[in-house]
């Protein structure tokens, strides 16, 4: 039987699936709408829930993990550390409240243990409630794995004790400091608890302004264009930067987007591998925007002009050379190699090149010959100079024969061979 609903006729069928929807409504947490905000019309508000299993991505956060949220370009993850600490936590949780904006709180156990309350004022606003270790040690990178692991449980101990049901702690945690060690890791892992890093921090935890900390936050955010920003909901200086960082957000359109754990109830999220990625090789990544390279088709194209065979250097059978000749200039001519007819430097002449059988002309034989005289054996007087003293007063014949004067043949070809350093040699005909 049909009926009617704001004015329109409804089918059984139609009146069947208004009830699953309705039913639905009330099962699914629906994020708050920057119009739905009450009093703040123009709020930044929540754009999307994202249900995330934690078996499935035990890790994520890029300043450690190759991993990181599946999130959309211009989305924000927002999460606060080491709380809860009046005022500055209930603070926050009022700037959060006006802008409509849910985040993920990682609670310190002993912080959880000494402000029960605000705690549970955290998960009254509809937030994410991580844990973040018992007594935040600086040091479960390195201390024994039986001692990070009393650290890890006892946190989540305080947590449930303070929040009173196991099921309002997410089974998230960030390591504090992000000092990583595989053994915690792998801890955190078998108890089904997902790792949290970060993406980029604002280091609000240094001594540092409050301006410096918004810059650093929309600086790094801006630096990659989504993901999990790093604050800690403890600090004077968080709770001055807060509202501005959001507003800003608001202005360059960028979108919150909070966080839960897939329950029974509730089913994660659909993503797949590749949405978790650090740096996915998609169309999301600057890299694919490049131009790409045309793909040319060759078929029924015409060729390019090739010159003519007057183009080239032969000319009724003349050969254009360079004007300096070369000795290589006749292999040119053997293996027909047209020269260009043109050139920049020395301009090229035409060389007749003649008859295969002329040649260069060769300077004569007797240019390199040595005109020497027939080899003639002669007798020559070479005075000797010997250690012997002069004969004084004495006289001789002009045919005597000093004892310092010996007879030598010499060769005829040797007249204008000298030996360096020798005496002189007399010879008679010979001037």
């Amino acid at each position: 039987m049909a009926k009617i609903f704001n004015g329109a006729w409804l089918k059984p069928q139609q009146i069947l699936c208004a009830g699953l929807f309705a039913a639905t409504l009330e099962l699914t947490a629906f994020p708050a709408w920057a119009g739905d905000c009450p009093g703040n019309p123009d709020a930044l508000g929540t754009s999307r829930t994202l249900v995330v299993d934690p078996r499935e991505h035990p890790r994520i956060g890029t300043m450690q993990y190759p991993e990181t949220l599946p999130l959309r370009d211009h989305e924000v993850v927002l999460t606060f550390d080491d709380g809860p600490l009046p005022p500055h936590t209930l603070q926050i949780l009022d700037i959060l409240a006006r802008e409509c904006v849910k985040a993920t709180f990682f609670t310190i156990g002993r912080m959880a243990h000494d402000y029960p309350q605000d705690l549970r004022r955290v998960l009254a606003a509809g937030h994410s409630i991580g844990t973040h270790s018992q007594n935040h040690p600086l040091s479960m990178n390195r201390m024994p794995i039986e001692r990070a692991r009393k650290e890890i449980d006892d946190g989540i101990a305080s947590a449930t004790a303070a929040l009173g049901d196991p099921a309002d702690v997410a089974p998230f945690m960030r390591i504090p400091g992000l000092l990583r060690a595989k053994a915690v890791e792998d801890y955190l892992a078998s108890k089904g608890i997902q790792v949290w890093s970060a993406d980029f921090p604002a280091d609000d935890w240094r001594h540092i302004s409050a301006d410096r900390v918004y810059q650093l936050a929309i600086s790094r955010i801006e630096a990659k264009g989504k993901g999990i920003l790093l604050l800690h909901d403890i600090q004077a200086r968080t709770v001055a930067a807060l509202p501005r960082i959001l507003r800003t957000l608001k202005e360059r359109g960028y979108h919150i987007v909070h966080v839960v754990p897939a329950t029974p109830d509730r089913p994660k999220t659909p993503t797949s591998p590749q949405d978790w990625l650090a740096h996915p090789a998609s169309g999301a990544v600057a890299s694919a925007h490049w131009p790409k390279v045309p793909r040319f088709s060759f078929a029924n194209t015409e060729t390019f002009p090739a010159p003519a065979i007057s183009d080239s250097g032969l000319r009724d059978g003349k050969l254009l050379l360079l004007p300096e000749a070369f000795s290589g200039s006749r292999r040119f001519v053997r293996g027909n190699v047209p020269l260009p007819e043109e050139s920049p430097w020395p301009r090229q002449s035409a060389v007749v090149t003649g008859n295969s059988t002329d040649t260069f002309p060769v300077p004569a034989q007797t240019v390199f010959a040595i005109q020497e005289k027939s080899a003639v054996p002669l007798k020559a007087v070479i005075p000797l100079q010997r250690h012997a003293k002069p004969v004084v007063g004495a006289s001789r014949r002009a045919d005597e024969v000093d004892d310092n004067v010996q007879s030598i043949s010499i060769d005829a070809s040797a007249a204008k061979r000298a030996i360096p350093g020798s005496p002189p040699v007399i010879r008679s005909g010979f001037h």
